[in-house]
Formats: C-alpha cells, sequence, structure tokens
C-alpha cells in the first residue's frame, strides 16, 4: 500500500503527468496519508488526486475518460487482463503487474539453514500478502524431509498479533473477506489430498482476521494450491527427482512474476537464470523484495505493457516526440517550424 503507489506516482510526476491515484478500497487510510505527505511537501493542487472507492464502481469510469492517456494497474490478473483490453480499445498505453505463484527451488546441495529462512521469511512476511511472496517450495527430495522439518521449527516459532507492536512477526490478513478467502483454500487443499503439516486455524485468543502460518507438503504441481494465488500465508510444498524436474515444476505455472534457488552450484545456478519464467530471479534468498532503480514485473499473467521502476518507469509516463529541422530554410526565414 506504500511502496507500490509511490514507485508509480514519483515518476509520474517527474515526468510532468496530473495523477489519478485509486488505491484498493481496503488500504484507503495509507494512501491518504501517503497524498498527505505528497501535498505537505508542497505539491501543487489537482496534481496528485486522490479517488477512494470500489473498483466496480470507479475503474470503468477511469478506464473509458477521454482525458485519461495511460493506466498502471496492479492487482488480480483478471481486473488487470480486463483494464489492459480496454485500454488498447481506446489506444491508450497501459501496465499491469498482476498475480504470483512464485516458487523457491531447493537442491540437494543448498545451504538449508539459509534456505528455510528465506522460505520462511518470503511466505509469512506480511502474512504471504504481496504479489512476490513464496507461495511454493520445490524441494529435491534427498533434503526434503529435512528441510520441511526446519521450516516448519521456523514457522511455529513466529509471533502472531498487532503488526503495530515491533515484536510481531506476522500479523492479520486484511479482511474478514480475504480470511475466508484463504480458509476456502485451506480447504480444497485437504480435499486435494495435500498433507496438512502445521497450521490451517485461526490463532486462539486473538480477535481480529488472523490465520496461522500454513504449510502444505506432497502438493502436485496441478492442485488448486499449487496453481491459484492465495494471497495469505500458505505455503505449498513439492518435491522433485532432480534438477530438471524441480525446473519443470517451477514453469508449471500461469504466472511469472518472481522465483528463487537455493544451490551452491554455479552451473545450475545460471541456467536457472536462463530458463525459469519469471521476470525476477533471486540467488540464495527469498522471492521478496526489489530495488526501486531496477524494473519491477513478470512474465505470463503476472504482467503486461512496460516494467515498473527504474528507466522504463519514465518510459511509460512519457512520448516520445521526433522533430526534424530544416535549418537552410530556418537561416533563410529566420523562423523555426
Amino acid at each position: 500500500p506504500v511502496c507500490i503507489p509511490a514507485w508509480k506516482i514519483a515518476p509520474a510526476l517527474v515526468a510532468g503527468n496530473t495523477v489519478i491515484f485509486k488505491p484498493s478500497s481496503t488500504t484507503p487510510l495509507t494512501a491518504a496519508k501517503l497524498v498527505d505527505i505528497f501535498e505537505r511537501a508542497g505539491l501543487p493542487p489537482g496534481v496528485l488526486n486522490l479517488l477512494v472507492g470500489s473498483s466496480s464502481d470507479i475503474g470503468d469510469v477511469i478506464t473509458r475518460d477521454r482525458r485519461v492517456r495511460g493506466i498502471s494497474f496492479t492487482g488480480s490478473s483478471e481486473n488487470g487482463t480486463q483494464i489492459y483490453t480496454t485500454c488498447a480499445s481506446r489506444g491508450i498505453k497501459a501496465q499491469c503487474e498482476m498475480g504470483g505463484k512464485n516458487p523457491v527451488v531447493v537442491l540437494d546441495d543448498a545451504d538449508l539453514d539459509l534456505a528455510a529462512e528465506g522460505i520462511v521469511s518470503g511466505a509469512f512476511g506480511s502474512t504471504g500478502q504481496r504479489c512476490t511472496a513464496t507461495s511454493r517450495a520445490v524441494l529435491h527430495e534427498k533434503i526434503a524431509d529435512k528441510l520441511i522439518s526446519e521450516i516448519i521449527t521456523r514457522a511455529s516459532k513466529l509471533k502472531i498479533g498487532n503488526g503495530l507492536d515491533p515484536d510481531v512477526q506476522m500479523g492479520p490478513v486484511v479482511s474478514a473477506q480475504q480470511r475466508d478467502t484463504v480458509e476456502q483454500y485451506i480447504a480444497v487443499g485437504q480435499r486435494e489430498g495435500a498433507k496438512l503439516v502445521i497450521g490451517g486455524k485461526r490463532p486462539s485468543g486473538l480477535p481480529g482476521f488472523f490465520i496461522e502460518p500454513t504449510i502444505f507438503d506432497n502438493v502436485k504441481p496441478d492442485y488448486r494450491i499449487a496453481s491459484e494465488e492465495i494471497f495469505g500465508p500458505v505455503l505449498s510444498v513439492t518435491r522433485a527427482r532432480d534438477y530438471e524436474e524441480a525446473l519443470e515444476f517451477a514453469n508449471s505455472s500461469v504466472y511469472g512474476l518472481t522465483s528463487s534457488i537455493y544451490t551452491n552450484d554455479a552451473g545450475r545456478i545460471f541456467d536457472f537464470c536462463e530458463r525459469i519464467e519469471t521476470g525476477m530471479v533471486h540467488v540464495n534468498s527469498p522471492t521478496v523484495g526489489g530495488e526501486a532503480q531496477i524494473p519491477f514485473g513478470g512474465m505470463k499473467s503476472s504482467g503486461v505493457g512496460e516494467r515498473e521502476q527504474g528507466p522504463t518507469a519514465l518510459d511509460f509516463y512519457t512520448d516520445v516526440k521526433v522533430v526534424y529541422v530544416d535549418h537552410t530554410g530556418a537561416a533563410r526565414t529566420s523562423k523555426f517550424y
């Protein structure tokens, strides 16, 4: 709710545009505070405009208004595809950063403590509510049992509670509706035959929309919990016989936002970076995180249009204009055309 609007709004303003900022209807307070910061910094009235409401009521109005010349969207693949289609029909720019089902591949030569730390922080940091969250772990079968045991140990020790408490490591999901969605997926995973090894319930004694850190083992790549974005603290673990099968499982998703590999084999690292179908790749680190000066975005159903952040951000918020000046004519008439 802070980073994504900031890295969209800033280059748009630098390029000289006015901006309509329509945040998620579940996070309006963060949006209001961000706009207040711009206002107190001296941004003139009318340059940055906050519009709060449901996407169903407002989205169509924005995308179809003739004064709007570009849309930068972050959200679900379904909504992003609809927005991109509308923008294409109008002949205006659109960039859509959409869903993710991000895999971590751990090979049999990896540092398992490092991998466990990265998987737990990637899966349960921000309660799994980020597009780059680790939602799939593809583990080499030789180290799977040992690594899963370590992941369970670490996840079980996470302190759950009010996210404003500096000692808390995992807060609630954003709404009752999202909690219900996560619980529905947990039930789906159990029906599909995956093994629930930890979590799956609401923690006792905590008022609010809380779900325990949840891990499924023996998840097949075609299970819904392995293929659909849950956006909550749920990790699906799939076992692979070797590197090639692990890479196949990692690429089996319709999404392609970010990925990670844990290994000490340089050859495997560069092969993975070349063949993995994601827009961003991490090596021996979690799937989450990014640098503001570097392009951000994915492949396949995770994104369309120019990348956010970095030099491509200014490309999106500007138009290229080519000007030809006839110097001979200019000198003769003392005028430029």
